[in-house]
Order: C-alpha cells, then sequence, then structure tokens
C-alpha cells in the first residue's frame, strides 16, 4: 500500500512545482528574474519559466502612470503666494533599473515632483506662470527625466492644472489688465491721429499747387451738403483772398480825390471812462464807495 502512494504524492509534488514555475506575463508586463539571490535577465511577455526555490521573478508594469502632485505652496520670485497643482505622466522604460536601484519608484517619483515644482516655480515670477506655462512645463519634465533616469524612468509629460490666487491679487492682476488695455486704446487713437495729420498734411500739399482745386472742394462739400435735404443753417467758410480786391475797391472810393494815402490806424490811448468795446463806463462805476 506505501508503495503506491509514494508515486502518486511524488507525481502530485511534481505536479504543483510545474504549475507553480510556469508564469504567464501580459504585453505590458515584464518579469525580473533573480537567481539565487542575484539578478539574472528579464523576460516576458507570455509564457515564462521559474524554478521555484531557485529563482524569484518580480512583475513590472510598463504602462504609463498618471500622478497628481498635491497642490504645493510655492513664493515666486516677485514675493507673491501661490498655491500650485500639476499632473505628471511617466513610465518604465528599464525594469532592471526600476526593480533594483529604487524601492518605491512611484512614491519616489511623486517627491520629486513636489521639490521640483517649488524649486521651479520659486525662480518665476508670476507673469512668467500665468503665460508661459508651456516652458515652465518644459523645465520641470527636463529636471524631473533628468533625475529619475538612474531609476529606469522616463518622465514624458508635465502639466500645472492650477494657479490659485488670493481675492486681492485677483483684484490687483484686473486692475492691471484694465490699465493696460486702456494704455493700448490711447496708444492707438494717437497712432491714428498721426497717420491722420500726415494724409491731411499730403492733401494741403496737393490743394496748394493748384489754388482752383480748394475751391472746387467747396463747391463739392455744398453739393454733399444740399443732396441730404436738409433745412438746417449751412455755414459755408470764405477765403479772404476772393473778397481782398472788392475791400480795395471800396476803400479807394471812400478816399477824397487828392487825399494822402490811408496810413494805417494806430490804436488810441483809452479815455477815461471808455471800454474796450468802445462803451463808455460810468467813472463812478468802481471807485464810489458803497454808501449804506
Amino acid at each position: 500500500m506505501f508503495g503506491l502512494e509514494f508515486p502518486l504524492l511524488l507525481v502530485a509534488i511534481l505536479a504543483m512545482l510545474l504549475f507553480s514555475a510556469i508564469k504567464v506575463l501580459r504585453e505590458y508586463e515584464r518579469g525580473v528574474i533573480f537567481m539565487l539571490g542575484r539578478f539574472w535577465k528579464v523576460k516576458g511577455p507570455g509564457l515564462i519559466i521559474v524554478i521555484p526555490g531557485i529563482q524569484q521573478m518580480v512583475r513590472v508594469d510598463l504602462r504609463t502612470i498618471v500622478m497628481d502632485v498635491p497642490t504645493q505652496d510655492v513664493i515666486s520670485r516677485d514675493n507673491v503666494s501661490v498655491r500650485v497643482s500639476a499632473v505628471i505622466y511617466f513610465r518604465v522604460v528599464d525594469p532592471e533599473k526600476a526593480v533594483i536601484q529604487i524601492e518605491n519608484r512611484v512614491e519616489a517619483t511623486s517627491q520629486l515632483a513636489q521639490t521640483t515644482l517649488r524649486s521651479v516655480l520659486g525662480r518665476h515670477e508670476l507673469d512668467d506662470m500665468l503665460a508661459e506655462r508651456e516652458k515652465l512645463n518644459a523645465d520641470i519634465q527636463a529636471i524631473l527625466d533628468e533625475a529619475t533616469e538612474a531609476w529606469g524612468i522616463k518622465v514624458t509629460n508635465v502639466e500645472i492644472k492650477h494657479v490659485d490666487l488670493d481675492e486681492s491679487m485677483i483684484r490687483a492682476i484686473a486692475a492691471q489688465a484694465e490699465a493696460e488695455r486702456s494704455r493700448r486704446a490711447k496708444i492707438i487713437h494717437a497712432e491714428g491721429e498721426y497717420q491722420a495729420s500726415q494724409r491731411l498734411a499730403a492733401a494741403a500739399r496737393v490743394l496748394s499747387a493748384q489754388p482752383q482745386a480748394l475751391q472746387l472742394r467747396f463747391l463739392q462739400t455744398m453739393s454733399d451738403i444740399a443732396s441730404e435735404r436738409n433745412s438746417h443753417t449751412i455755414i459755408f467758410p470764405v477765403p479772404l483772398d476772393l473778397i481782398r480786391p472788392l475791400l480795395d475797391i471800396a476803400e479807394a472810393k471812400a478816399q477824397p480825390q487828392g487825399s494822402p494815402s490811408a496810413t494805417p490806424d494806430v490804436p488810441k490811448e483809452a479815455e477815461p471812462g471808455a471800454s474796450a468795446f468802445g462803451v463808455a463806463e460810468s467813472p463812478d462805476a468802481t471807485e464810489s464807495p458803497v454808501r449804506p
């Protein structure tokens, strides 16, 4: 009886050892094999054999890991306190280093990301954090990738998610943005005035070359106003050059025959009691005392 049970027991033990020695690794998994405690090789994916008691296997996942970086309190270069959170994407590219060189690769990468985030953002001003996120993301990724290369980890991407500010700082930024827009509006308005003045100066030079052109322009303006069929009074400027000959003729007729040429009028001294407009004023208007 004992002779039959021993072979069956031996077969059962061998079957259990063979079953435990067969390992199946998925496409995204690799097995780091140790032979009597020493690194042997990396196997997978698919079906592999691990000798029980002699070899040990550590599974390593090669898929990209998405990890949130906890919110960090950062003081920017211009002494503004902000709260920044980010997310990083990394994966294992060398299973041997990921198992041998680091104990907990996920926790180590998380701590390194937190310190790097505070260090990099502390060297920049608040405007850079808000306007140049792509550059900051690239800087943080480069530092993390270089530091984790010895662990067999590749940091593929870093993204800053939120930059939280105090209410007072938000109001200050809004006021600054409003002032900046007002400055741009004034500059654009001044630039428009400058360009208009250049055009008007060029038009004046063209009209001054041909005096008849200015008169034609006046007539065109009158035609435009008349076409609107309005009943308002039209004030039309008349150049003095047009009526100067008539004034000269009138002055010539007003002078008696044989009288000397008219001399320019010399303003006389104002007499007491006369105003600048030729209206007599009472001498007691300002000097007489006020009687009760």
